[in-house]
């Protein structure tokens, strides 16, 4: 259990970086970002409801990533 929640605390500072090296792609992305978090949060609940919790910590690290570097575009 602590591995996978050190493991989800560094998608923080992944999303970070991302937005940094690729803060021109961010601004174009915006739309895209939106959605690919609205997919994997779903996906992650979705999945840790069913018990596939592997699926549901990997969604929750693309949904991390993808919000951090939505709100890193602005």
């Amino acid at each position: 259990m602590l591995a996978e929640i050190l493991l989800l605390l560094l998608a923080i500072p992944l999303g970070i970086y991302l937005s940094v090296k690729a803060s021109d792609e961010l601004i174009d992305g915006r739309k895209w970002f939106v959605s690919l978090f609205v997919i994997a949060l779903g996906a992650a609940i979705w999945f840790g409801l069913i018990g596939n919790r592997e699926v549901s910590y990997t969604s929750s690290f693309i949904a991390i990533v993808s919000f951090i570097s939505y709100v890193k575009s602005f």
